[in-house]
């Protein structure tokens, strides 16, 4: 019998900010909650043999959250299923809405793991990961996130895998792992990942099924999900320099969403500021600063100008100096 946890009560369509490391950290959820928050939200995947060792208390600044973000899913990643049944124990301990396992990443170092997209390749250890998280996480609903291969398109071997193991979700990025993001995600086999799970369930409760990749506009995801019969959409880089992505989502019908368009440049810019401030005062101490120079690179585009204030942003070393540095260029704060 699935565990669905607080899937239950997400309503369908269902919108999730995708997992990226350096990415998604607490700083930037936070924005996203304040101004356009989609239905759940993901951590960084954090490595589940890393919380196991001596350096847990340093990776514990990837799982901070707060209560604007709820519900909030921890992303944890590796190769050992102890580990991950250890980590499932402390993800109860902090208080998460739902684990999400990553068996998607295709960076090198993660695969020279045997994590990330190399469980594709290893399904009978990736069962043993799925039950040894669940046996670990009690009432907490356990998910998957993955991809449609890893050297080419193997859904129809792969996916029964994972299914077998009846997580509450499954999201499904529409490329392969040697793909990388060098191509179109492949929308067609995420689509027929529904039909496949549709047909292996029946009657039966059936994990939700999220697709993920090449999400541009909230109108896209909703198209998305009319074309091919997901649950749900995960958003990844089209939310870069963007937390008013899911703004509008609940009335997208009646007025259609947000875009990115429709935000003065003021107020985009005031936004970055009040995000890296934020970031500094969350993570000053054991963060770089460079962290925040991808997103400026993502805030500050499509408008005359941009690319020297993008130049003079990436000199900064502080928040105080972004401040500076916009208040010469003219932007002006509430």
């Amino acid at each position: 019998m699935i565990n669905y946890g607080f899937w239950a009560d997400v309503k369908k369509p269902i919108f999730a900010l995708a997992p990226m490391a350096d990415v998604t950290d607490a700083a930037f959820r936070r924005m996203i909650a304040k101004y356009g928050k989609p239905d759940v939200m993901w951590t960084e995947f954090v490595s589940c043999d890393g919380l196991c060792s001596v350096g847990k208390e340093a990776l514990l600044k990837d799982l901070w959250y707060d209560e604007t973000e709820r519900p909030i899913v921890a992303q944890i990643f590796g190769a050992t299923p102890e580990h991950f049944y250890q980590t499932a124990l402390l993800a109860q301990e902090l208080g998460f809405d739902g684990i999400d396992i990553n068996m998607g990443c295709p960076e090198k170092n993660i695969q020279k793991q045997g994590a990330g997209a190399k469980l594709i390749q290893t399904p009978k250890l990736a069962q043993k990961i799925i039950a040894e998280t669940k046996r670990g996480a009690g009432k907490i609903p356990v998910s998957v996130k993955t991809r449609i291969g890893y050297t080419k398109n193997t859904i129809a071997e792969w996916l029964p895998y994972v299914m077998e193991m009846e997580p509450a979700a499954i999201t499904i990025h529409g490329r392969t792992r040697k793909e990388m993001s060098a191509v179109p995600a492949h929308w067609d086999v995420i689509a027929h990942a529904v039909e496949l799970r549709d047909t292996y369930y029946g009657a039966k409760d059936r994990p939700l099924l999220l697709g993920n990749g090449d999400v541009h506009t909230l109108a896209d995801a909703f198209e998305k999900v009319k074309n091919y019969g997901v649950d749900g959409i995960m958003v990844g880089r089209g939310m870069f320099g963007n937390p008013w992505f899911f703004a509008g989502k609940d009335a997208m019908k009646i007025s259609g969403p947000i875009s990115p368009g429709d935000i003065a440049l003021q107020e985009k810019m005031r936004v970055m500021l009040e995000h890296t401030e934020l970031f500094e005062t969350l993570f000053g101490q054991t963060k770089r600063f460079d962290v925040m120079k991808k997103h400026y690179k993502a805030y500050v585009h499509g408008f005359d100008g941009a690319r020297e204030l993008r130049m003079k942003l990436m000199a900064a070393h502080n928040a105080e100096e972004v401040k500076r540095t916009l208040h010469k260029e003219g932007y002006q704060y509430l």
